[in-house]
């Protein structure tokens, strides 16, 4: 029912017609009658008959009840307007309520945007705009007009309204609708004081200790917030804790900082809140307390105070009351980055590629990735340069890749500025040039990271063969190997090896496949194996060549695994064992190693080592021909044509000897040629 139509109810009007005799005051008091039991739509007909009588008051009511949606709908442009009716009739209150809706508008005064509420309205009136202007006369919203606002506070503030003049010393301070001006402020600031409002003496205490337009004095500054702290003015109380905290114009006291800032703390306030969960972290002024420090924390973060999100996080990733949460920490990592914080908006991505504390999911990972990069983070742009390179959550865009690793490499990151120079060097999304590479690898280097040094040596390796290329590898390999890179190591003795030119050096290469064997690198056990077995080097010692073969054989390391079972079938180095031939054998084959697959089919084929399983044998003889390799085929025509752990076939037995024969193995044409003697 329209506000229209409930005036019509006989009921209200009944109660109106006795009161149509009296004055706008007594008026304005059966209204505020009304009002105390809840009959706002009486109050509000009351209060507008006591308005045309030109009674400021029911016209400052009437605009309250729009303001706070009393017995009408909440319309802030007509709240405005009622206001402002008082306002000229020089009433106080109206003049303050009027300058403050002004100082910053309303958007709307029904929730949403001023457009969505009329869509609304029209979507429900069949689309009639008519009937949405004709519901809302005066609009859905208030422009926001400073100066008109600013006029108003200050009509209030010199009819001697306390709290208008704190807010007109506000305005001053921070030139809201005026010029700034720090004197007036400072005074008007001393007028609320005067009239004991705790507005006034906090606005003083700021004046005196950050020195607006009067000298600094913390001592000045503390009295008058100490005045507005004991009046209960909450950010008083929790200035005044900081400079107890700090020492700043009164004795240092932490236990009186930690009081004050739990007094403020009742209220809810975030920083009071915040600072005596770090009081409470440390022990400092207040028992410590894990918990009692979380508790302050999560309610200062539900009420969206960053620093105490950003604490949350920190304080579940560590685990400072017990065992860390990922989880939590990823929860209050990512409510801090939808609120703009850089490094959260990282640990976000972080979180969503190692799966940690959320479900992974790299699209996820790389959209806070570009998020962070975009706000100028350089681990961030250099991971999401890797996603946009590899096409990992994002759309592959080698170009894009190169802007981010750009961004990530002037901002000194080693690993975008190796990435670089590797793009640079193979032309990948970029016009090939050995100079731009040479110049980012270079400066990678120089940085001193070990993978960056390994890189730079590597590409010198690779495209300059000459003596002085060489040494100046073998300084940068040196310098990764002694800062413990396995990597630069096993490289250093490949060089030492003379596997880039230069002559082999192979006390040396030893020294330096031992120190990458000893951090775990399979390829240097394998090449120290290689190394002891081979009589060239001058080294030779099969049993030590074994025990490296069999680090590196228990390391998965396939060559290393099909040689250790040689050794065992061989008795070389080691006592002759075929079982263990043939483990080792399986081992490399079931990694895909061509020689292992073959010599394990020979041994189930012989039953050498193991049981003879011609079954086994011919899967295994027939992996390794598929991969080309003659004698194998050989093997799988042997099989076929005897009927051998497969059915007998003598066409297909043909057709593996002819590949074996046109490889040029001559027991397969001589296989050929028996066969067409047969036929």
């Amino acid at each position: 029912m329209s506000m229209a139509a409930s005036m019509r109810r006989p009921g209200l009007l009944s109660r109106l017609k006795p009161w149509a005799a009296l004055g706008p005051d007594a008026l304005v008091q059966r209204g505020a009658a009304a009002y105390d039991r809840g009959a706002f739509m009486e109050a509000f007909e009351t209060w507008r008959r006591a308005a045309e009588g030109g009674a400021s008051e029911a016209a400052f009511r009437i605009g309250q009840l729009y303001a706070r949606s009393q017995g009408v709908v909440r319309s802030f442009p007509d709240a405005v307007a009622w206001y402002e009716k008082a306002a000229e009739a020089r009433h106080v209150d109206a003049q303050l309520q009027l300058g403050m809706i002004l100082l910053d508008g309303v958007v709307a005064g029904l929730g949403g945007s001023p457009e969505a509420w009329r869509q609304a309205v029209e979507t429900r009136t069949s689309g009639q705009a008519s009937i949405a202007n004709m519901m809302f006369p005066r609009g859905l919203s208030v422009e926001k007009d400073p100066e008109r606002g600013f006029a108003w506070i200050a009509k209030a503030a010199a009819s001697g309204r306390a709290e208008a003049q704190a807010l007109l010393a506000d305005l001053h301070r921070h030139g809201r609708g005026c010029e700034m001006d720090k004197t007036a402020a400072r005074e008007w600031y001393e007028k609320a004081a005067g009239q004991n409002l705790a507005a006034g003496e906090f606005g003083l205490g700021d004046v005196y200790y950050q020195g607006l337009g009067v000298p600094k004095d913390p001592e000045t500054a503390a009295g008058w917030y100490r005045k507005a702290a004991e009046r209960g003015h909450v950010r008083a109380q929790v200035a005044l804790a900081f400079l107890h905290l700090n020492g700043s114009g009164v004795a240092q006291d932490r236990t009186e900082a930690a009081r004050l800032f739990s007094e403020a703390a009742r209220h809810e306030d975030v920083t009071a809140l915040y600072n005596i969960a770090l009081m409470r972290l440390g022990g400092d002024g207040l028992p410590k307390s894990a918990d009692k420090a979380e508790t302050a924390l999560r309610k200062a973060g539900r009420r969206g105070h960053l620093p105490s999100i950003l604490a949350l996080g920190e304080f579940y990733s560590l685990g400072a009351a017990a065992e860390p949460d990922l989880r939590e920490a990823a929860y209050w990592y990512l409510q801090a980055a939808e609120r703009g914080d850089v490094q959260s908006q990282f640990f976000t991505g972080r979180f969503y590629a190692t799966g940690q504390g959320v479900a992974p999911s790299v699209r996820e990972a790389a959209k806070w990735f570009l998020r962070a990069a975009e706000n100028g983070h350089p681990t961030a742009a250099y991971n999401v340069a890797v996603f946009y390179l590899k096409g990992t959550g994002i759309a592959q865009d080698v170009t894009a890749a190169i802007k981010w690793f750009e961004f990530a490499a002037n901002a000194g990151i080693s690993a975008a500025q190796v990435q670089l120079g590797q793009l640079y060097s193979t032309g990948q999304g970029v016009d090939r040039d050995h100079g731009i590479a040479e110049q980012w690898l270079k400066t990678a280097a120089g940085g001193g990271d070990p993978d960056a040094r390994l890189a730079y040596a590597m590409f010198l390796l690779q495209s300059d063969k000459s003596l002085e290329a060489i040494a100046r590898s073998a300084d940068l390999l040196g310098l990764a190997a002694e800062a413990g890179h396995a990597a630069a190591s096993f490289q250093l003795g490949n060089l030492h090896a003379g596997r880039f030119g230069g002559t082999p050096d192979w006390a040396q290469a030893a020294k330096a496949y031992a120190r990458a064997a000893d951090a775990g690198l399979a390829d240097a056990m394998l090449a120290l194996g290689q190394l002891y077995l081979d009589p060239a080097r001058g080294m030779a010692d099969p049993k030590v060549a074994a025990g490296w073969f069999a680090k590196a054989a228990q390391a998965s390391q396939p060559l290393a695994q099909f040689q250790l079972g040689v050794m065992y079938c061989t008795g070389a180095g080691v006592e002759m064992d075929l079982e263990k031939g043939v483990f080792w054998y399986e081992a490399a084959a079931k990694q895909g190693h061509l020689l292992g697959q073959f010599n394990l089919a020979v041994m189930l084929s012989k039953g050498q080592g193991c049981e003879r399983n011609p079954e086994k044998a011919f899967e295994w003889f027939a992996q390794a021909a598929e991969r080309g390799m003659a004698a194998a085929q050989l093997s799988v025509g042997d099989a076929l044509y005897a009927g051998n752990g497969v059915a007998q076939d003598i066409e297909a037995a043909r057709a593996w000897y002819e590949k074996a024969a046109g490889q040029g193995n001559e027991v397969a044409r001589q296989r050929l040629h028996a066969i067409s003697g047969r036929t």
